[in-house]
């Protein structure tokens, strides 16, 4: 799954962007409901299925362990799922490519079956850490073979029966979280995860529509998620709402691009997710909500964002488990905004597949913008709305997120801006430079 060559791209302004876009499936809601449909007994149905390199090697996985799983003529996937405890043992390596929720998700889901898997990765996902989720799943009865550091290549020595554990989150995370409920599917008795500040909940929306007897409840210290084990998953029929992380860069293009106007349609609005829009509606963005609605269970609208002039903000921290993977294009509104925009608590952008604070620090410095870097942030001093200077070469770390960013930045700049490495937009966005092309009225 590793990008074998890089690709160059330059990008230069060319004026607004207008019309109407689908983004691509939700990368969360498509990694879980593989996973899920392939542990359930019987036929599902994904539609709108995100066809990015991430969740490929997540289909790839769960093809590997047994379940059958097609994607027909039309675009829709069927999954034949093995049943709660019925993973095989793979026979090779499972190649992660530059997913890390693959990973520990699937790291969850093995730690609780009788079965091993060594876990494999590009470059980018090799430097991160697995180590906050080894953790909870060692109490649980795994073992594990890592590289130094708690990275990949990784072997995971799975168990069963494994142990129920009670585990409150250390850190505000979704996947780990995740990690230990997938465990406690085929594990005996209650598993629960106390998370004292709330993060996606479409693991635990989508585990309650498969069947599996799960609660939540608010407790003094948190949220309390409890699931009871060894239950039989029902096959579904899912659609999978637009990314919201894809959503954002139109969001922030239309946003900074004088006379722009994007309507995207089926953005699912989760709660939990949409930490992106409140932070730049407090900005001044002019994004309007358009026929709100419930599509399998998740919240859904279509977005309109005209261009708006921005003024900076200092960023909520308790809005970053709502919009992690969104910071780096919020970096990017806020170097447009008038004024100095400061961004703290965003401690876990240093372990993405970048450190995208200093990634993002580098790339905007590189085109004319002022930025402080904190350990846990970024300040960014706005060019009031005026183009940026631009005219530079972004080293862009093997990171989709950096490369799509500055691809926004570079839409309102005074020279083009040249991406090193424009490949790895294809972990979560295929069609993005295509979308682009379209909006700018530039497409062949």
């Amino acid at each position: 799954m590793a990008h074998s060559s890089s690709q160059p791209r330059t990008i230069a302004s060319r004026g607004p962007l207008n019309g109407t876009v689908a983004v691509p499936g939700d990368k969360s809601i498509s990694h879980r409901s593989l996973m899920l449909s392939a542990l359930a007994i019987g036929e599902s149905r994904v539609d709108g299925l995100l066809e990015g390199e991430d969740v490929l090697a997540t289909a790839a996985a769960m093809r590997a362990m047994g379940a059958d799983i097609v994607r027909e003529d039309s675009g829709t996937w069927r999954i034949h799922g093995v049943g709660v405890g019925g993973l095989l043992q793979p026979a090779g390596a499972l190649d992660m490519g530059n997913s890390g929720t693959s990973t520990r998700l699937l790291m969850g889901l093995v730690a609780s079956h009788p079965i091993t898997a060594t876990f494999v990765g590009d470059a980018s996902l090799s430097a991160r850490p697995m180590g906050r989720v080894i953790e909870p799943l060692a109490a649980m009865g795994a073992s594990f073979s890592d590289t130094p550091g708690g990275r990949l290549p990784l072997m995971v020595r799975g168990i069963a029966p494994a142990v129920p554990i009670r585990y409150t989150l250390p850190v505000a995370s979704a996947q780990v979280k995740s990690a230990i409920l997938l465990a406690g599917l085929n594990t005996p008795g209650v598993t629960e995860v106390i998370e004292p500040i709330a993060t996606r909940d479409h693991s635990e929306r989508m585990l309650r529509g498969f069947g599996a007897d799960l609660t939540v409840e608010d407790m003094p210290e948190g949220k309390r998620i409890a699931i009871r084990g060894q239950a039989e998953l029902r096959p579904q029929a899912i659609t999978v709402p637009g990314d919201p992380s894809s959503a954002a860069f139109w969001l922030v293009a239309g946003s900074v691009v004088p006379g722009s106007d994007i309507t995207i349609t089926n953005v699912g609005m989760n709660p939990t997710r949409t930490g992106i829009i409140t932070a730049l509606r407090m900005m001044g963005a002019d994004i309007t909500e358009i026929a709100p609605r419930t599509v399998g269970g998740e919240p859904v609208a279509d977005l309109r964002v005209r261009h708006a002039s921005l003024t900076a903000i200092e960023v909520p921290p308790e809005l970053t488990p709502s919009m992690i993977d969104e910071y780096p294009v919020l970096f990017v509104a806020a170097a447009f905004a008038t004024g100095t925009t400061v961004a703290r608590g965003a401690h876990e952008l240093r372990v993405k597949e970048s450190d995208r604070i200093a990634t993002m620090a580098a790339a905007l410095n590189a085109c004319g913008v002022t930025t402080r870097e904190f350990e846990d942030g970024l300040a960014v001093d706005g060019s009031g709305g005026d183009p940026l200077p631009g005219g530079a070469t972004i080293a862009t770390r093997l990171d989709h997120r950096i490369a799509m960013s500055m691809t926004v930045a570079a839409l309102h700049a005074r020279a083009a801006i040249t991406l090193d490495d424009a490949a790895p937009v294809g972990t979560s966005y295929p069609i993005f430079f295509a979308t682009l092309d379209r909006l700018m009225g530039t497409d062949a």
